[in-house]
């Protein structure tokens, strides 16, 4: 076993699995799925340790302005010339979980979600120095960052800036790099989940919808999206008026390769690491 590639359990991040040279199960064909089956929003709802936190992390390392563009050297999408040509590290991206936006009350989910997007805004700092982007342009961007004293929260912003934060940092990235925004939101449920357990789910639902809305619905700085998530939540409650929405459940025939391992894959691991005496075992799992 000792010349076998390490098993990245619990590793959600692409680069990290291959510059340290971890077993990969080659998903890059969803990059050209993608990109061939053209959607301004892609909703994935697959089970939880089905891999939709690499496979983001991924989309945001192959997409991203200034990514390193030999971790992608002998997978998959490589053989697509013409796509990694035109679409390999030319956008720029906004990628965030919302996993960790939970709480008793909606006061504390509210902290944890300016947290997340503060944090993602402060990846950008470049754009004070943006000699594309106006004193106020500059200022709008400094109220998504700026640090909450005594707000009971770690960022100041207001939750009108909340509502509109994703937005306005694909109108200032695209402003400073001239190209739309590629915007990656994984477990986008887990807060919706989480209110419905707390008790503050009319509260979260129309944080998410005026977020979401803003983002997904009347972004014109928005190349495309795509969004995970364990659960279907309902059209009505959160997405309403989108209509440049796709759902692909597990069910789906479209994409049903690129997350999760399918039977051959399985039978290539287990072979691998010379364990095939446990395929039935497996199976049943």
């Amino acid at each position: 076993m000792s010349n076998k590639k390490k098993l990245p359990v619990g590793v959600d991040s692409f680069n990290k699995l291959v510059q340290h040279d971890f077993y990969y199960i080659d998903k890059t064909g969803l990059l050209v799925e993608l990109l061939k089956n053209w959607a301004e929003v892609n909703l994935f709802t697959r089970p939880r340790r089905f891999g939709k936190s690499l496979n983001m992390s991924m989309l945001q390392t192959f997409f991203e302005i200034g990514c390193d563009k030999t971790l992608f050297d002998g997978l998959k999408i490589s053989e697509e010339k013409e796509l990694c040509q035109e679409y390999m590290g030319q956008f720029p991206v906004i990628s965030i979980s919302l996993k960790g936006v939970e709480g008793q009350t909606f006061q504390e989910a509210l902290a944890a979600m300016k947290y997340i997007i503060g944090q993602e805004a402060l990846r950008f700092g470049f754009l004070l120095e943006s000699d594309r982007l106006s004193d106020k342009d500059k200022d709008i961007y400094q109220q998504l960052t700026e640090i909450g004293k005594g707000t009971g929260s770690l960022f100041a912003m207001t939750n009108d800036v909340l509502g509109t934060s994703l937005k306005t940092l694909s109108d200032l990235l695209c402003r400073h790099y001239g190209k739309n925004v590629i915007l990656l939101i994984d477990e986008y449920d887990v807060p919706l989940d989480k209110a419905f357990q707390h008790g503050y789910y009319k509260e979260m639902v129309s944080l998410i919808r005026g977020l979401f809305g803003q983002a997904l619905k009347t972004n014109n700085f928005l190349q495309f999206a795509v969004l995970t998530g364990c659960l279907r939540v309902s059209k009505e409650s959160i997405f309403t008026g989108l209509n440049n929405f796709k759902v692909y459940a597990a069910d789906d025939v479209q994409y049903e390769e690129e997350f999760g391992f399918t039977k051959k894959e399985v039978a290539d691991l287990l072979a691998d690491y010379n364990m095939q005496e446990h395929s039935s075992e497996v199976k049943e799992w």
